[in-house]
Formats: C-alpha cells, sequence, structure tokens
C-alpha cells in the first residue's frame, strides 16, 4: 500500500509541471478534459454500486437518509456524518448482540 500511494505521489510531482504545457495544447486540453469527465463518471457509477450494496436494510436507509438531510441542510461536516453512522452501528450491535 505504501507503494502505491508512493507511485502516485510521484506521479503527481513529475507531472505538475507538465500540466500547464499540456493546457496550452487544444488537442491535448481536450484529452485532459475528457480524462476527468470519464473519471467522474466512474466514480458516480462506483459510488452508485456502493450504495445499492450498501443500502439494504431500514436502518441503513435511515441512517443515509440522515446523513443526507444533515449534510444538504446544515452542512455539517463529514467527520460528524461518519461519526453518526459508526454510533449507530455500534448501538445497533449492542441491543442486537
Amino acid at each position: 500500500m505504501l507503494i502505491v500511494l508512493a507511485m502516485s505521489w510521484l506521479y503527481v510531482a513529475i507531472s505538475n509541471p507538465i500540466i500547464p504545457r499540456l493546457r496550452a495544447s487544444p488537442w491535448a486540453d481536450a484529452l485532459l478534459d475528457g480524462v476527468i469527465v470519464a473519471s467522474l463518471g466512474l466514480m458516480a457509477a462506483v459510488s452508485f454500486q456502493l450504495g445499492l450494496a450498501a443500502l439494504v436494510d431500514v436502518l441503513t436507509v435511515g441512517i443515509f437518509a440522515a446523513a443526507l438531510f444533515l449534510l444538504l441542510r446544515y452542512k455539517l461536516n463529514a467527520t460528524w456524518l461518519i461519526a453518526g453512522g459508526a454510533l449507530a452501528g455500534i448501538v445497533r450491535m449492542g441491543l442486537l448482540g
């Protein structure tokens, strides 16, 4: 895992000075825009699949709905949402275990 992180950091460090020159070329600029759009599409598809796999019962759907409401209405920090979900899981395991 550490090697993968080091390699990705190295890739970013090496490519960072090159990106402005690539953006100057209309062809390369369009290519980079396409790569960004493809990456966003892939992340959306994976998030959707993970959501389908994770929302399996009433409790998980309730946690999702509460977190979405708190995030959109009150702009609550994601750390608190994660902590709340963890607490709900602990309470559930304590009640069922």
